[in-house]
């Protein structure tokens, strides 16, 4: 059986008058992230990870954020766009693993119902889903909380 493996990032900044999604998941705070997108830095980096697993580029070629049609769009959909090439290179995703890196809010409480709206996007079970919450320890623009920043791993398996 073949394998690939496929690392993410993404950082946005945190800014006031937006909602704050982390993986498809509404998260109440006082501030969201900016981008063209709703900003879901989670999403992001997941589908950076399965592209480049891939080998097909980043979430930057495949949904530019100069072109309208993704403007303000839910992070979701993308990834639901992403899963199908997945399935056209004959692979299913073994599992995902990820970190959030956020000063606050405090994703503890929301591990499990991102875990949950992740596996459901894609559309595998909740246990082939990690999501791990860090702080920065006060360190550096995560620290002083002006952005959220995620990475994820892919391994997708060929055929199963």
């Amino acid at each position: 059986m073949k394998s690939r493996i496929g690392i993410g990032y993404d950082i946005h900044r945190l800014v006031e008058g937006r909602p704050l999604f982390i993986g498809g998941v509404e998260i109440p705070y006082i501030k969201g992230l900016l981008g063209h997108t709703d900003g879901d830095v989670l999403l992001h980096a997941i589908c950076d990870a399965i592209l480049g697993g891939l080998a097909e580029g980043d979430i930057g070629e495949h949904f530019p954020d100069n072109d309208e049609r993704y403007y303000g769009i839910a992070s979701a959909e993308l990834l639901k766009a992403t899963v199908p090439l997945i399935k056209k290179r004959g692979f299913n995703i073994g599992n995902i693993d990820a970190v959030v890196i956020a000063q606050e809010p405090i994703l503890s409480p929301f591990k499990k119902q991102i875990e949950r709206k992740i596996a459901e996007v894609i559309g595998i079970t909740e246990k082939s889903v990690n999501v791990k919450a860090k702080t920065n320890e006060g360190l550096g623009e995560l620290g002083r909380k002006e952005a959220i920043a995620a990475y994820a791993v892919v391994i997708m398996d060929e055929g199963v």
